[in-house]
């Protein structure tokens, strides 16, 4: 086996050390995913038991799996959970019995349209059991008396998340979450994990202007139990990103906040815009991933979503096919590279007063111009500075300045960085 030497491969090598695990919205799946990731960034964990009251929900009966089979007359496992977590509806009630394919045939989950791929389904809040298999498997099965089994439990237990804080300069937070609850997904959503993972790590060898919370939660519900027990916290979250389906070969994409004009909003649409990236930029709506529950109307965070093919937009989407080979290093780190550019923007993105307005200040005599000489980008940075000068009036960002201008964003903050150290601007 070839070292890991890039931070693509050192993700694409946590996805699949996490893909083999039975994850859903409870269990100790979601526990042996969080200690993978507690190996790569420290963690908070947090048990919510079952019954407690979260917003409109409540915290549901935790579901454990040991095995589930089916079986021929001549007791071969022809649908095997332990070749495949998928092979079990999720949340299936315990179940042993004998009984004929007429019989389980209602009970089985297939895609005829892709007759060798297996799906993924689930039954969270109604008792159901069944199996999903491929469609092959199925027409090879032929009429007869089958063993079926599913040793789960179904019981009173805990819903378990984490956070992992990245301190800042400010006590305002920007919210990274992704979700935990799928099992063998490697795009949804390993891969958000592995770029959040990374991009915790990244960010803790900083020193960031805001403090970033990671949040690593089952999807819904656990968004749902965060927002409930982080009622005073919320309203220091100034900015937050989603990130779902962040391996596969598709463009970028990102999913607007509610509000379609929040500072991460713009952020994104110039980072991607900047760095010429094939990319798509779409309007909120209130389906898809956990940017529904943050930019619900009674909290209307400034959070959006970050993917590559958006939810539900690639055949082999909630199916066997979406397994790690489905996902590459390639991807990933692109994924990385445009949430710490946009990161970088965050938070150099400030508000300034200028304090010298009557005029144009005199920059030679404050080293200012000087500073210039001999490099290849002197008018760009001084232009920079003359905009940076005009639009200092407490209502521009540096963003602002970089859009209207047409300066890159680095430039003008440079700018605006060594004007602050000269004590002609205020933030």
């Amino acid at each position: 086996m070839a070292p890991v030497t890039t931070p693509g491969e050192e993700m694409h090598a946590l996805v699949e050390r996490m893909y083999p695990l039975c994850r859903s919205i409870t269990g100790d799946g979601v526990r042996a995913t969080l200690d993978i990731v507690g190996e790569y960034v420290p963690l908070q964990v947090h048990e919510v038991p079952t019954g407690t009251q979260v917003l409109d929900w409540t915290v549901p009966q935790e579901w454990n799996i040991r095995d589930a089979y089916i079986a021929d007359g001549s007791g071969r496992r022809v649908v095997d959970f332990a070749a495949s977590s998928l092979h079990v509806l999720g949340y299936s009630v315990p179940v042993s019995a004998t009984m004929p394919l007429a019989e389980l045939r209602p009970h089985l989950h297939t895609l005829p349209d892709h007759p060798s791929w297996v799906p993924y389904r689930t039954s969270y809040y109604r008792p159901e059991w069944g199996f999903c298999l491929s469609q092959e498997t199925l027409d090879a099965m032929p009429d007869g008396e089958y063993e079926v089994r599913i040793d789960s439990t179904l019981a009173d237990g805990h819903l378990t998340y984490a956070e992992h804080v990245v301190p800042g300069q400010v006590a305002d937070e920007v919210i990274v979450s992704c979700h935990v609850c799928h099992p063998s997904l490697a795009n949804d959503n390993l891969a958000g994990v592995a770029v959040a993972t990374f991009l915790a790590r990244a960010l803790a060898q900083e020193t960031p202007y805001y403090t970033y919370r990671f949040i690593f939660a089952p999807g819904t519900i656990g968004a749902i139990t965060w927002l409930a027990r982080n009622a005073e916290r919320v309203r220091r979250v100034a900015h937050g990103l989603v990130l779902a389906c962040a391996g596969d070969p598709g463009r970028l994409t990102y999913k607007q906040s509610r509000r379609g004009d929040a500072e991460i909003d713009r952020v994104l649409r110039h980072v991607l815009t900047a760095s010429e990236r094939p990319h798509h930029i779409t309007e909120f709506t209130p389906y898809g991933y956990d940017e529904r529950q943050y930019c619900s109307p009674g909290f209307d965070l400034g959070v959006g979503s970050l993917s590559r093919t958006p939810y539900a937009g690639y055949p082999e989407y909630h199916t066997s096919a979406d397994n790690p080979d489905f996902v590459s290093p390639e991807a990933m780190a692109d994924t990385l590279a445009v949430c710490r550019e946009a990161f970088a923007v965050l938070d150099r993105n400030r508000k300034y007063v200028n304090l010298s307005p009557y005029g144009e200040p005199q920059l030679g005599r404050r080293g200012l111009y000087d500073s210039l000489g001999g490099r290849s980008d002197a008018q760009q940075a001084q232009m920079a500075m003359l905009w940076v000068l005009s639009l200092s009036d407490g209502e521009h960002t540096v963003l602002d300045v970089a859009e209207r201008s047409g300066l890159p964003f680095d430039a003008v903050a440079a700018a605006a960085d060594a004007l602050h150290d000269a004590e002609l601007i205020k933030a």
